[in-house]
């Protein structure tokens, strides 16, 4: 039930305003005072004050100063005389919700009481919102105790209550948007937005409207003014996922924003400061695309002021039982089931696997384990055909020399004798990979390494 605080130093005032608040179902109570008043905010945290302006000691305007906004910020109504409207207004300015003149009519006085509540709920349910993304995605959160994720861990507490910008390493599928999610909530921006943009999925004619916005009439169809990601995110933080394949224009740009913190809209002549933290992340090796010329060195150096570097599942396998269980209790929920745990003959064959595809394919696995399960232990027999053994370098005659190889290039190797071996036919040449059907897809797309391929034997999403 609503909490109602009725301040008023004239007795008879109070007692209508009670009367009239109760009768319409809400907890009631008075104060004469506002020193009175902040006693029982203090002890009942209400959810509207109703103060007069005018009262003697400590008044309306200094009330409202002295309200505490924690654990929320209660909906303040001001009651004034139609010659004190001015006080009104400035109390207003200090953080009031609305004010009413007196005397009072009863129907407004209901209707702003009760919008005055709305308010204040939304307000909860924000704060509630915002607790729940923090423990989702709170640093103790992340599992992983491996040496690897462990020093990983670590960086990312501190970095978290600074402003520094941040650039995540690591392949596909090891996490680093949940790491990116993970810095904002932790930080002092955690009320504020976090937007991700993946930036290998934006055309480039897109780019620099989807970041920066556009006046109206900047390009044909552009009828009306759009916010750019840097407006919608300011205040908070804009990971870049992807940051690799940004278009080498954009990146210029971007360069621009960090060093300036303003954005011009396109078509636009007036810049815009903007306060938003950059998180970056990517799989590529970005010092080996800056001597390819694929990617700006100023900007590099700009982004890694902090370099945290995620690993891959296959080099920390101790962490896989804890992930597995974690994914196993998630989606126990998620489809009513009442999965106890992993027998250990099944939790040894996750564990001895490669996992090309990283968490997210870890995650896809252990889901299905889930929902083919008929007990309540995931068995070899849940997870069979799922965890396919890839082809050695060897079995595709691939040399090693001395000296190493580029893994790029051995990727891309790899990818071009599966689709031989399997006559162009995706599902088959990534069931040779030991790769999901996406992730082969998502690679072969990526490395851009030809055509030809037939999708038409690709198994249901």
């Amino acid at each position: 039930m609503p909490f109602i605080l009725v301040v008023d130093d004239e007795p008879l005032q109070r007692e209508i305003l009670k009367t009239i608040l109760d009768d319409e179902g809400y907890e009631t109570q008075t104060a004469a005072s506002g020193e009175e008043a902040l006693q029982i905010v203090n002890k009942f945290h209400p959810d509207v004050i109703l103060t007069d302006l005018k009262m003697e000691g400590m008044d309306g305007i200094e009330l409202i100063d002295a309200v505490p906004r924690e654990p929320f910020e209660p909906s303040m109504i001001i009651m004034t005389a139609h010659g004190t409207i001015s006080s009104a207004v400035e109390a207003i300015k200090k953080g009031a919700f609305d004010y009413l003149t007196k005397p009072l009519d009863k129907n407004s006085l209901v209707m702003t009481v009760r919008r005055g509540i709305e308010r204040t709920e939304l307000l909860k349910e924000n704060l509630q919102l915002h607790k729940e993304l923090y423990d989702r995605f709170r640093i103790e959160g992340i599992v992983g105790t491996s040496s690897g994720m462990k020093e990983a861990i670590e960086i990312l507490k501190k970095v978290s209550t600074s402003t520094a910008t941040v650039l995540i390493a690591g392949e596909s599928g090891t996490g680093k948007e949940l790491v990116a999610r993970a810095i904002h909530y932790n930080s002092p921006r955690r009320t504020k937005s976090f937007t991700a943009l993946n930036c290998s999925a934006i055309p480039e004619n897109l780019f620099e409207s989807e970041l920066f916005g556009y006046e109206p009439g900047a390009f044909t169809g552009a009828a009306a003014r759009k916010a750019g990601l840097f407006e919608t995110t300011n205040g908070g933080t804009l990971f870049l996922d992807e940051i690799g394949d940004m278009p080498q224009l954009m990146q210029s740009k971007l360069l621009r924003v960090l060093q300036d913190k303003e954005i011009r809209r396109l078509g636009g002549k007036d810049s815009i400061k903007v306060d938003v933290r950059i998180i970056a992340a990517t799989n590529k090796d970005l010092e080996k695309e800056m001597v390819k010329g694929g990617f700006r060195e100023d900007l590099y150096y700009r982004l890694k002021v902090v370099t945290i570097v995620l690993p891959p599942l296959r080099e920390r396998k101790s962490d896989i039982p804890e992930l597995a269980e974690f994914f196993a209790s998630k989606y126990s929920r998620e489809f009513g089931k009442r999965i106890r745990n992993i027998d250990n003959q099944t939790m040894k064959a996750l564990c001895e696997y490669s996992w090309p595809g990283n968490i997210r394919h870890l995650e896809s696995v252990v889901e299905r384990a889930v929902l083919m399960c008929d007990g309540d232990v995931i068995r070899p027999k849940d997870i069979k055909g799922e965890l396919r053994t890839p082809l050695t370098a060897e079995e595709f005659d691939l040399d090693i020399p001395d000296e190493g190889i580029n893994f790029e290039e051995l990727e891309e190797k790899l990818l071009k004798k599966a689709m031989v071996k399997s006559n162009g036919v995706v599902a088959k040449a990534a069931k040779l990979l030991g790769m999901s059907y996406k992730t082969f897809w998502y690679r072969w797309e990526k490395l851009n390494v030809g055509s030809g391929a037939r999708k038409e034997s690709a198994p249901p999403d």
